[in-house]
């Protein structure tokens, strides 16, 4: 499978959130063409404060060998925050795919810096996904970005 139908599973992640309620914001975690799983932002549903797609993809594959990690690809919708950056980091995962960088531009330098490789897909699917949410909830998207 290609990065765009790897994120294409994180997109859809997002749709699942979003049609909960949530932030539509998803990830997945694949190593060596193997979807290990996916996430999505779960802060309204589970009144968390840190349950971004990210992490979310993380709680629900599980601990993992740190070999695992270091072999990984984490596709996200949306540029990494500082949390999410620093599981990555954490983790040791060395690729980073995402949807998009123009809604909100995480610390994708962090990353960067830290040896991560950094590929921005650019992707309008997600660029309408959070221009649709921000629009309708303007106020859940500050929240979520700590405004």
């Amino acid at each position: 499978m290609s990065d765009q139908e790897f994120l294409a599973l994180a997109i859809a992640a997002a749709r699942e959130g979003r049609s909960q309620g949530g932030i539509p914001i998803g990830a997945a975690l694949v190593v060596d063409g193997k979807v290990l799983g996916t996430g999505y932002n779960k802060r309204v549903q589970q009144k968390s404060a840190i349950r971004h797609g990210e992490t979310d993809c993380l709680e629900n594959i599980g601990r993992l060998p740190a070999k695992i990690y270091r072999q990984a690809t984490m596709y996200t919708t949306l540029s990494p925050c500082n949390m999410c950056t620093g599981a990555i980091l954490l983790y040791g995962i060395p690729r980073v795919v995402l949807g998009e960088n123009e809604t909100f531009m995480g610390a994708e330098d962090l990353l960067r810096a830290n040896g991560v490789e950094v590929i921005n897909l650019n992707s309008d699917e997600c660029k309408q996904l959070m221009k649709d949410f921000i629009a309708a909830e303007p106020e859940l998207w500050n929240e979520d970005i700590g405004v």
